[in-house]
C-alpha cells in the first residue's frame, strides 16, 4: 500500500468521524465503507463504521460490524456492549443476554 493511499484512507477515517460528531451517520458510514474494505483488519475504522450504522439505525449493518470486531478482538468489552445492544433492538434478548454478560466480565460500561 502507498503512503498516500494509506494518507487518503486516513484522511477519510477523520472525515467520518467528523460527519459521525456532526449527527450524520448516514454520511459517515457511506465515507467509511471503502476505508474498512481497504483495511478489514483496521479495528478503529471497524467500531467507527458500526457506530454510524446504529447511529443511523442500519441495525442488521451495525449486528454486521460488530461480529466482525469481536472476532477481530474478542476482549473488546465496548463491542460486546453495542452489539448487545444492537441484538437488543432486533429483539433477539437471548442472543444479547450472552454479549451483555462477556461485556459486564471485561467491566465494559
Amino acid at each position: 500500500m502507498t503512503r498516500e493511499f494509506q494518507l487518503d484512507l486516513h484522511s477519510e477515517f477523520l472525515r467520518a468521524d467528523l460527519f459521525l460528531n456532526m449527527g450524520q451517520p448516514v454520511e459517515a458510514a457511506r465515507v467509511l465503507q471503502p476505508v474498512v474494505d481497504a483495511e478489514p483488519g483496521n479495528e478503529a475504522a471497524l467500531e467507527l463504521l458500526a457506530r454510524a450504522y446504529f447511529g443511523s439505525a442500519q441495525l442488521t449493518r451495525a449486528e454486521e460490524s460488530l461480529a466482525r470486531l469481536v472476532a477481530l478482538s474478542p476482549s473488546n468489552g465496548w463491542a460486546r456492549r453495542a452489539l448487545a445492544r444492537t441484538l437488543e433492538r432486533l429483539s433477539r434478548r437471548d442472543e444479547a443476554t450472552v454479549h451483555h454478560r462477556m461485556a459486564d466480565a471485561l467491566g465494559a460500561a
